[in-house]
Order: structure tokens, then C-alpha cells, then sequence
């Protein structure tokens, strides 16, 4: 696709912490490469802001790459934007019109308070997983990688899972604000592995209780979920979860 450049109009959420009322700012952006990323252009913004002696705009961001998930914020009502299966920092200016008025919002949840602008704690997942994300091995030099054989429909439904970078978009656009997602992924992976066998009967429970203490909301089936997911985990994961769970209950 040929490169152009193009101007933008940006509603960006501007907050001073998790206690302190927000706001929208209006920018005006011009000049703009349609091969650049949104946190180059959010870098763009800040250089102008800097220039005018004003505070730049917080926002995370770390790989740049689509493997970490920081840079989650939500674009025009949809977290990581109108495209699907990346992340923000793989969405580029190119699938928007010149002169077009992009909104920008952080992810949307009270499990995830805003400490500045568009940064949210996502704390809460870690505390998931310390909860039961984990599994018991002995330490020591890595195994041989056919001691402990796995199906092949097994390892690829494992890996799917695993592909989960706890961004938070699921989060941010489920109308409960619910965490299922995420935290099945986490489950059925370690469920499915023979590596994660000696906590699976307690695993679902302690990982669940966690959520719920966290204040997530519950699962209604709309799988808005699904659709922001930059890895496409899919919502049979939450029906894994469920069965998980009733075995822990039942046991």
C-alpha cells in the first residue's frame, strides 16, 4: 500500500490518577505517515504537547511488536481498534480516512484503575495467577522434549491457549467487565498438559476465587470477548473452565 500522509483529530482521555476526574482533550495532528503505528503517533502528539509546554500523554507500551499486550487502549469504543486479531501497536494510521476524529479511551473496567491517562493496573491478573497459574516442577536443567509425550490435537489446543498475553482487552469489552477469558486460557492450558496435573484439582477453584475477589464480573455469553482478543483465544476455553470447575467443586 502506497504511503500518504494525512491529518487527525484525537479525543484522548486525560487523567491524573485513579482518585482525580477525567477528561477529553482535542488535538490536531498533521503531517502524519499512514505507515505509522498509534504509539508512534501518540510519540508525535507528545513531541507537539512538549513543544507547547504542556504535559505529554501517559500511555504504556513496551515490545512494539504485538507480543506484550501493554500498549491496550481502546480506540473508538473498541479496545486495540477497528482491526481485528493485533494489538494497538500493530494498528496503523493507514486504515483511517484523513482528516478523520479518532477517540482514545483506556480500558474500561473498576478491577483496572486508571493510574494516569491511558495506563491502567492490571495487577489484578497477577494476582490471578499467583492465585493457581502455576505449576509444581523440580528445578534444574530443562527436560528432554519427548519425555513426557503430548497429542498433537492436545499440544495445539495448549499452545492456542497459551497464546493469551493478558492485555486486558477482553475486559475492557465485556459488558460484565468479566475476566473469563483470560483466566480460562490460563486454566485449560495447564489442564491439558501433563505438567500441569498436580494442582488441576484445585486449580480452577483457587483461579476463580481470585477473579471474583478482584470484582471481574461474570460471563453473559456475548462474546465481545472473542472478538477484541488480539490472539483469537476462543470462548471454548470458558466451557473447559466450567467443567474444571465443577470437577474442583465436586472433588
Amino acid at each position: 500500500m502506497t504511503e500518504r500522509t494525512l491529518s487527525l483529530v484525537i479525543k484522548v482521555w486525560r487523567q491524573a490518577g485513579p482518585d482525580t476526574p477525567g477528561r477529553f482533550e482535542t488535538h490536531r495532528l498533521s503531517n502524519l505517515s499512514s505507515d505509522m503505528s498509534f504509539p508512534e503517533m501518540l510519540d508525535v502528539l507528545n513531541a507537539q504537547l512538549t513543544q507547547e509546554g504542556r504535559e505529554p500523554v501517559a500511555f504504556d507500551s513496551d515490545c512494539r511488536e504485538g507480543i506484550c499486550g501493554m500498549c491496550g487502549a481502546v480506540v473508538d469504543g473498541l479496545p486495540h481498534g477497528p482491526e481485528r486479531g493485533g494489538t494497538l501497536c500493530q494498528l496503523h494510521l493507514r486504515h483511517f480516512k484523513d482528516g478523520q476524529t479518532i477517540t482514545l479511551e483506556p480500558l474500561r473496567a473498576s478491577a483496572f484503575p486508571v493510574v494516569k491517562d491511558l495506563v491502567v493496573d492490571r495487577a489484578a491478573f497477577d494476582r490471578i495467577i499467583q492465585a493457581g497459574g502455576f505449576v509444581s516442577v523440580n528445578t534444574g536443567s530443562a527436560p528432554e522434549a519427548n519425555t513426557l509425550p503430548v497429542p498433537q490435537n492436545i499440544a495445539e489446543q495448549a499452545m492456542d491457549a497459551a497464546a493469551c498475553i493478558g492485555c486486558g482487552a477482553c475486559v475492557a469489552a465485556c459488558p460484565n467487565a468479566a475476566a473469563m477469558l483470560f483466566v480460562a486460557a490460563k486454566i485449560s492450558q495447564l489442564a491439558l498438559l501433563p505438567q500441569g496435573q498436580a494442582e488441576r484439582k484445585r486449580r480452577a477453584a483457587t483461579m476463580i476465587a481470585a477473579m471474583d475477589k478482584e470484582g471481574f464480573g461474570g460471563c453473559g455469553n456475548h462474546r465481545e470477548c472473542e472478538r477484541v482478543c488480539p490472539k483469537g483465544i476462543s470462548i471454548r476455553n470458558i466451557a473447559k473452565m466450567n467443567r474444571e470447575y465443577l470437577a474442583a467443586a465436586m472433588r
